[in-house]
């Protein structure tokens, strides 16, 4: 069984974390992912205090990392990349029709998804899917702006990641709103703010 201590982020810096910093509760921590709607600033200090490796997707909020990127850190919106053995793939933006780059609609999302399926190897093409917006019906808002996308879920049944982690619907929007949900083989992380998980993942035959 090969395991990956996270931490995950998105939508809210901490001010428990960037203002009162303190290294212990963050023994351990393997890999920091960032879903996305946060300060570049603010990823650039979780890579240096932690001093871990930090990957990361754009939300729809993030489009000053184009002009200044978190430094030491790792996109990840559109690829896949493996790393302590562990394969990832990132999706950005949120479900939205503005037309701005990291407001995709439906469609937009389903060329980016294409876009990275060429990519995919079986048996085991990935074992978390980061994005920002959540799968539909799957952890997201009622509004249509929190709305999740169909083909992310499409995605989640076809391939059937161990971790969906994402953002964008915050932990206070509503009593619903839930950290955590299970969907088939798949743990859904709601990652506001930030969270601290242990993933396991079965071992790779051959």
């Amino acid at each position: 069984m090969r395991t990956l201590r996270v931490l995950a982020v998105s939508d809210q810096e901490s001010a428990y974390i960037w203002d009162y910093f303190d290294p212990r509760p963050f023994a351990g921590v393997d890999l920091i992912v960032s879903c996305g709607d946060l300060k570049p600033a603010y990823l650039s200090f979780l890579v240096t205090m932690v001093n871990k490796p930090l990957l990361y997707v754009h939300g729809n909020h993030d489009g000053c990392y184009d002009v200044t990127p978190p430094e030491g850190c790792t996109d990840i919106g559109g690829r896949i990349l493996e790393l302590k053995g562990v394969r990832f793939m990132g999706l950005d933006g949120c479900k939205s029709s503005r037309g701005s780059k990291y407001h995709l609609t439906e469609k937009e999302m389903e060329r980016s998804i294409r876009r990275a399926l060429p990519r995919f190897r079986r048996p085991a093409p990935i074992d978390v899917l980061v994005t920002h917006a959540p799968a539909i019906g799957l952890g997201d808002g009622e509004d249509s702006f929190h709305a999740g996308f169909a083909c992310v879920r499409a995605l989640l049944d076809r391939l059937q990641p161990a971790y969906h982690l994402h953002g964008h619907q915050h932990m206070a929007y509503g009593a619903n709103t839930k950290r955590t949900l299970q969907y088939g083989v798949t743990t859904i992380v709601n990652c506001d703010n930030y969270h601290i998980l242990d993933m396991t993942f079965p071992e790779r035959e051959g």
